[in-house]
């Protein structure tokens, strides 16, 4: 039986640049591509947030951030007009300051 450990063997040739360049590579290949919205997808979230702010009710956010999507669920405390950002309060009390542009989803949500 051939034991072979794969790229356990081939480190201890390779320089530490090379290591860390490749160690980068297979992270890179996690990342999401942020998703393109069409006209009615933003119209039905712009329905969808305007329902949740007037009955203060929860929603699940999807949004993009450091290159994968997260997801926030909680209430919509207030939309910061110069900034282009929607303040949430999520379950534990914890303030998300979400970018508009970076949203992919507004869903209502029960609690």
């Amino acid at each position: 039986m051939i034991r072979d450990r794969g790229r356990i063997k081939w480190t201890s040739m390779m320089l530490p640049e090379h290591v860390k360049l490749l160690r980068d590579w297979v992270k890179e290949d996690q990342y999401e591509r942020k998703k393109e919205m069409d006209e009615q997808q933003l119209e039905l979230m712009n329905e969808t947030l305007a329902v949740a702010i007037e009955f203060n009710q929860y929603v699940t956010i999807t949004h993009y951030r450091n290159d994968h999507y997260e997801i926030v669920i909680g209430k919509i405390h207030y939309w910061d007009e110069l900034a282009h950002r929607l303040h949430v309060v999520d379950r534990f009390e914890e303030v998300h300051r979400i970018p508009i542009d970076t949203i992919a989803d507004i869903r209502l949500t029960d609690k």
